[in-house]
């Protein structure tokens, strides 16, 4: 394999299209394997082998055998940095039509339900109506959530104000780092029921502590120490 894409490489660097070609083929099992680390950001999967196809092309161009690296070990990074590029470039989290589509009309379905019920509709009948799943919709609800609100101004523990951001990322990051590593609704629509419910009340409705104890019936301690966790878990599913 690797005698055959430094033969390939020669001649795709003379111009050869076809040796181009056959070697982007004979890698395309790799381009795949680093596009599948950034799914589920928001894009399809085919768009980000797409970008990371770009970096194997690239990877083509520069590399030389002097370096005394494998040109699979060469192209990993050039493909990763091409697609984290475009994820930085376009934002940091896009939303597919799918999903805003869905988002969309379950607000148009919320409103008419709850004039309907006269009173507040639940996740599970506005998936039934919207024929989705309610996994479905609760992603597509959260993932419509503007990323601004990573850095709205919370209360911590009703005492000093904060940001979600600061509470995720370690403070050592610079802005260039954050967003090369974080996909913060995707961490949030990974938790479990109640710990969604958490995060969202007390970084996106600006609850405090002592609010959300009284709405989910436990203690503002009980919120406290699971807001910590919680916390923690998001830490370590984004790096």
């Amino acid at each position: 394999m690797e005698n055959d894409n430094l033969s390939l490489i020669k001649r795709a660097k003379e111009g050869d299209k076809g040796a181009e070609s056959k070697l982007v083929s004979l890698n395309i099992g790799l381009v795949w394997s680093v596009a599948r680390k950034f799914n589920n950001r928001g894009y399809d999967l085919e768009d980000i082998f797409q970008i990371g196809c770009i970096g194997i092309l690239k990877a083509i161009k520069n590399f030389d055998e002097s370096f005394n690296v494998k040109f699979s070990t060469y192209a990993v990074p050039l493909i990763m940095g091409e697609i984290k590029r475009f994820l930085r470039d376009d934002g940091i989290i896009k939303v597919s039509r799918h999903l805003k589509e869905i988002a969309q009309r379950a607000s148009v379905v919320k409103e008419i339900l709850e004039k309907e019920l006269g009173r507040e509709a639940k996740i599970s009948e506005i998936a039934e109506k919207l024929e989705v799943t309610k996994e479905e919709l609760a992603v597509a609800m959260e993932a419509n959530i503007a990323p601004e609100s990573l850095y709205k101004q919370i209360n911590d523990n009703d005492k000093s104000p904060g940001f979600l951001i600061d509470k995720v990322v370690n403070k050592k990051n610079n802005e260039e780092e954050i967003v090369d590593k974080i996909s913060l609704n995707q961490a949030i629509c990974s938790l479990e029921e109640r710990e969604k419910k958490i995060i969202v009340l007390r970084y996106y409705r600006g609850k405090t502590q002592s609010e959300i104890a009284k709405m989910i019936g436990i203690s503002q301690v009980q919120v406290s120490r699971l807001e910590k966790k919680i916390l923690y878990k998001m830490k370590k599913m984004i790096g």
